[in-house]
């Protein structure tokens, strides 16, 4: 059979090797395909063909995909291409910003809301990032960048602290569980240093930690809030995973977004 999908993501980067692969892995090939790119959305049309045993099963990897924000599937009707005024029109019923309508009158200004609490993370969604992660490790900042960008602002903090916190934890069962029980001092030094600078350049600052080429920092603008929340999770994982120490929390004191000449991270325990 022969279907269409239209694919809404916020990443635009290996969007399309992303979504080959899934229907690589469900018995679909791609016959033609065509994008475009909104201030926020990538929006994907794709014709493709397989199997109609495997359809559900693609539907559900691709509704559940991390880079895909919305989809939908439609029988492909032969001799009707996607035009690019067809592209357009779906553009527009997906990010109405882009319509071509004349711009709505501005509303009076409303009082500043309070900040959003705090999301929880969301598992399911981390379950699936985890082994992509382990796979390119550790060359895994495209990767959580991507990811960090697509969740929702109240979620970002919570999420990516959870995120670095396993990846930290594997690291340390992968590389330092043979060791000797060390204090915190030492395990700064000796676990988190190391398997920092596995990640990027970092510089031991007293019992701290120092880099300056964080890339959660990049694009994020002027800003007084910390921003590498996958960085501290990353070091909590290292360090608590043992069972050794007392629970470690690590933060950050100063970060590049903030206008600092580099990211600090602290221990206590």
């Amino acid at each position: 059979m022969t279907i269409e999908l239209k694919v809404v993501s916020e990443q635009r980067d290996g969007l399309l090797l992303a979504l080959g692969e899934v229907l690589l892995a469900n018995q679909f090939k791609l016959l033609r395909h065509r994008r475009a790119n909104t201030d926020r959305n990538v929006v994907m049309v794709l014709v493709v063909q397989g199997p109609e045993s495997r359809l559900l099963a693609l539907e559900e990897q691709l509704g559940t995909h991390w880079m895909v924000r919305s989809f939908e599937a439609a029988p492909y009707e032969p001799g009707v291409s996607t035009s690019p005024q067809t592209l357009a029109e779906v553009v527009a019923s997906i990010d109405p910003a882009h319509a071509d309508v004349p711009p709505p009158r501005p509303a009076p200004a409303a009082p500043a809301a309070a900040p959003p609490a705090p999301a929880a993370p969301d598992p399911a969604r981390v379950e699936v990032l985890l082994p992509q992660l382990a796979r390119d490790y550790p060359r895994v900042f495209g990767l959580v960048l991507g990811f960090e960008r697509s969740l929702e602002p109240a979620q970002r903090a919570t999420t990516m602290r959870y995120v670095g916190t396993r990846v930290g934890a594997w690291v340390y069962k992968r590389d330092f569980a043979l060791g000797a029980a060390l204090d915190l001092s030492r395990s700064i030094k000796h676990i988190a240093l190391p398997a920092m600078r596995q990640l990027l350049p970092t510089e031991p600052d007293g019992d701290a930690l120092m880099t300056n080429g964080s890339p959660f920092c990049v694009g994020s603008g002027h800003s007084a809030a910390a921003q590498c929340h996958f960085l501290c999770g990353f070091l909590e994982g290292l360090l608590n995973e043992s069972g050794k120490l007392p629970r470690v929390r690590v933060s950050e004191t100063a970060c590049r977004a903030g206008g600092a000449a580099g990211c600090r991270f602290v221990f206590d325990a």
